[in-house]
């Protein structure tokens, strides 16, 4: 299967996909945080390359509730941020999930078809994930485990904090692979 991991420079979801034979490539304006197949740069004009599952990580800055004290300030960035989401979720691969923390994509979109959270594939923490899923069924948890532990949350302040914030869980990136890799 042609996998597209739009707007993920940690690799965590592609090498996810690839451990299972998978053709994966992430594309991210970033570099990749780790060897492997990576395009560097904007994912809109590569989305009609023939892929056959996209996993999107659209940037979450301008769209999560977390920021929602600035969101007066920044209508402007949340108008481009939403129309980004927009022109993935309507792109032509046929199956798509899209992932974002709690915000206003389920507002001014549609509510998300599922959230999941990080203790459901085996790690300790809470961070509510939104699914938004074309042509593909719901992630099924594979590992509950007792902790839940904000760790996102309480990261400290550092240049990096968003980079922290913004990985996908392995536990989670390995059911996307397993569940969604073999339709």
């Amino acid at each position: 299967m042609k996998v597209l991991v739009a707007c993920e420079f940690s690799g965590t979801v592609r090498d996810a996909f690839a451990a299972l034979g998978h053709d994966a490539w992430s594309c991210d304006l970033e570099p990749s945080d780790k060897p492997g197949n990576h395009i560097q740069g904007d994912v809109l004009p590569i989305l009609d390359q023939g892929w056959d599952l996209m996993v999107a990580h659209p940037p979450c800055t301008h769209l999560c509730v977390s920021g929602a004290r600035w969101f007066k300030d920044k209508q402007s960035e949340q108008r481009d941020a939403l129309d980004f989401v927009a022109r993935l979720l309507d792109c032509s691969i046929a199956r798509i999930a899209l992932e974002n923390p709690i915000g206003i994509i389920s507002s001014r979109i549609r509510k998300p078809t599922q959230i999941v959270q990080p203790w459901q594939f085996g790690h300790g923490e809470v961070k509510a994930t939104c699914l938004w899923l074309k042509g593909l069924p719901i992630l099924r948890p594979t590992n509950i485990v007792d902790g839940r532990h904000p760790a996102c949350w309480l990261a400290p302040p550092s240049p990096n904090r968003w980079k922290i914030r913004s990985k996908t869980y392995e536990g989670i990136a390995k059911a996307m692979a397993d569940q969604w890799g073999s339709l």
